[in-house]
């Protein structure tokens, strides 16, 4: 969600009990500042809100060593890192009092990421929207071994949509979830109707996995996704691969509305999302249908005692 986790959004889901998280380019024009950019966000964002949220920091950004002193500067206590070592900045995180969890996909780098003293792992399975891990791992095969790896909280993400997945993150020992593609499918979201929409309608297996040789990365099959594997099926080198991908193609989808060119990325949570709802009304599904499913396990367990 780099361009679309903005300060509404934030605000509206840290209002509803949860934790916002804002984007360095949300909301920003292609030629703009991604620290200035955050900048605003991050004072808008408390115009928006009391409660507390967090700024997300790929750090294989060009900018990212720039956006972490904005994040310093504005005296944010939540940054999420991914893509990229914690070793980079988690000590000047931590001399600032910032609470950091980092986004990891494998045993390996969890245990690096505690190593570095971050503060929580957000464990990323294969069913994620966007870029994901190089080994591929389903989130039920991750977080129980992450969980067992590692002695700070773990946060389940990848391919949860309702309070279902919510329990059974729950269930394999995760603290906590994180959501994209179900906030992508909100009224405060910025995206625009027809990425909105390719989630809303998207089924079961509309979502594929393609870059392998480069990042692996899921989206919605659409014109250039499916052009894209084909051409890594037939053998395309990494140099032709990343001229057709081009830049600028996950913004051509997300904001532009451009779903047959663009890079539509998705969850295979995508077939889970039916409606466009307000982002306080997706967090108390989320509750509800945890507890819901909590219930059901208690039923369940009662009822094999029985027998």
């Amino acid at each position: 969600m780099l361009w679309l986790a903005d300060a509404e959004l934030a605000a509206a889901v840290s209002n509803a009990g949860a934790l916002g998280v804002i984007s360095p380019y949300a909301g920003m024009e292609k030629s703009a500042d991604p620290p200035e950019n955050l900048r605003r966000q991050i004072q808008k964002t408390r115009k928006l809100t009391k409660m507390p949220f967090g700024v997300n920091i790929p750090l294989d950004l060009p900018t990212s060593g720039l956006l972490i002193n904005v994040v310093l500067e504005e005296r944010v206590e939540i940054a999420v890192t991914s893509a990229g070592s914690p070793q980079l900045y988690s000590d000047l995180l931590f001399s600032a009092g910032v609470r950091v969890l980092h986004v990891i996909g494998s045993v390996a780098h969890a245990q690096l990421a505690e190593s570095c003293k971050v503060d929580a792992l957000i464990a990323e399975g294969a069913e994620a929207g966007g870029r994901i891990g190089r080994d591929e791992l389903s989130l039920a095969s991750l977080v129980p071994q992450v969980v067992d790896a590692v002695s700070i909280p773990v946060i389940a993400a990848g391919g949860i949509a309702d309070g279902r997945g919510m329990a059974a993150a729950f269930a394999l020992g995760a603290d906590g979830v994180q959501l994209a593609t179900r906030f992508i499918a909100t009224e405060e979201c910025l995206a625009h109707r027809n990425y909105k929409s390719a989630i809303v309608n998207g089924r079961d297996d509309d979502t594929l996995v393609t870059r392998r040789g480069i990042i692996p990365t899921r989206s919605l099959k659409n014109e250039f996704a499916l052009k894209l594997a084909k051409m890594e099926k037939t053998g395309a080198s990494v140099e032709s691969t990343l001229e057709f991908i081009g830049r600028g193609r996950a913004r051509m989808a997300q904001i532009e509305g451009d779903i047959a060119n663009g890079d539509v990325y998705a969850g295979s949570s995508a077939g889970s999302v039916k409606e466009i709802l307000p982002a306080a009304e997706v967090v108390e599904n989320l509750v509800k249908g945890c507890m819901e499913a909590e219930r059901r396990m208690q039923r369940c367990l009662v009822f094999r005692k029985r027998i």
